[in-house]
């Protein structure tokens, strides 16, 4: 049966910051309201300055633009803020700061003491519901983080990645505004695109696919993909970041839906314990992984036609060319990965949640066998 679900009131297009006036006074918030910027010359957008101009010193500015939030970095920020008497979190850049966002509105309801107490309330999912709503401003183009309703928190010191994860927590709204995507470099605009595509490639074939969530990846990726020629030249094209933008923000809105699968949990170790940027570690298992499953999965031909591809192998050698020209490591030997390695990471890339939602059942023989693949 095919069900889809997602509540979140989403502007997208040139100016759409402008609007967040408008959906604070909406919203009426009590208590302060805390900005998370990535970006600090967003605090001179036009919006900002109004929003500021008429919520007074009800207006809370802190600063996040870390990557890959840490356990660390998030009860740093919790502790900073937790006696402001938040009402309403407005997250404006990478998916990161939306991360972080959403995740202060569960802590500001299930206090905590500790970093280790922090740990245990995220690995048992003991929290409550939040205790405000947050508004989503992305700066970047691919984690969709401001349509779903869960956070990622990564933990290097343990060796794990955290899901912050509750239904009650999709944003009161989203703004996607292209004009906010400018100031990405190259590597960073085609790291975040490939992230997009791999969402969308991933909700296409997870086992909690459906008819919507389907529609909306294969146009997802077909934005992303036909317009990467055109990112490449120049990141900064108008034409580009409103077509990233927005297909950023479909493959949000379908794996928001079916989460993602085998790609995201292979790529979690790569990530933290290499440094692999999260959309080039992701991008480069698309190819393998959707081999691995087109026999499993829906009729593949729409994905690949969404690609502009025949096939698997055909789409590898075009991922790893977009990296390449991004002037990305297009193997995990040129990151500094080494054979004798991956027998552990391949135990390691078996993330509950991710892995269990791949149409075909991983085996760290089989994660091996990909890594390898990719040496």
């Amino acid at each position: 049966m095919n069900r889809y679900y997602n509540p979140v009131r989403t502007v997208q297009g040139p100016g759409a910051l402008g609007q967040l006036p408008e959906l604070v006074e909406e919203l009426s918030p009590k208590g302060h309201i805390l900005l998370l910027l990535y970006c600090r010359d967003l605090l001179e957008h036009p919006a900002v300055q109004r929003l500021c101009s008429q919520w007074g010193s009800r207006v809370d500015v802190c600063c996040f633009g870390q990557s890959n939030p840490n356990v660390e970095q998030l009860y740093q920020m919790y502790q900073e803020t937790r006696e402001l008497e938040i009402g309403l979190v407005i997250a404006i850049g990478g998916g990161s700061t939306l991360d972080v966002g959403k995740s202060l509105c569960c802590l500001y309801a299930s206090p905590v003491d500790s970093v280790e107490q922090l740990r245990e309330k995220i690995a048992t999912k003991d929290y409550n519901r939040p205790a405000c709503p947050w508004i989503g401003v992305p700066t970047t183009a691919g984690t969709g983080s401001e349509v779903t309703s869960w956070a990622t928190i990564w933990d290097p010191q343990l060796g794990r990645k955290y899901s912050i994860d509750t239904p009650a927590n999709y944003a009161y709204a989203a703004l996607v505004d292209p004009l906010l995507l400018g100031s990405m470099p190259l590597a960073l605009a085609v790291s975040s695109a490939l992230d997009a595509a791999a969402h969308a490639a991933e909700s296409y074939w997870a086992k909690a696919s459906n008819m919507a969530s389907k529609a909306l990846a294969l146009e997802a990726i077909r934005l992303v993909m036909g317009h990467m020629e055109e990112l490449l030249a120049d990141p900064r094209s108008p034409g580009a970041c409103d077509a990233m933008s927005q297909g950023s923000l479909l493959a949000g809105l379908a794996f928001s839906n079916t989460r993602t699968t085998a790609c995201h949990s292979i790529s979690y170790p790569l990530t933290m314990d290499y440094g692999i940027p999260h959309g080039a570690a992701v991008s480069l298992l698309l190819a393998p992984v959707a081999a691995l499953n087109c026999g499993a999965a829906a009729d593949a031909r729409p994905l690949f036609t969404a690609f502009g591809v025949s096939g698997a192998r055909e789409l590898g050698e075009k991922i790893t060319g977009i990296l390449s020209r991004a002037g990305y490591p297009v193997s995990l030997g040129q990151w500094g990965i080494e054979r004798q390695a991956l027998p552990q990471l391949a135990e390691r890339g078996i993330t509950k949640g991710r892995a269990d939602n791949n149409p075909v059942e991983l085996t760290p023989q089989i994660v091996l066998e990909i890594l390898t693949g990719l040496l």
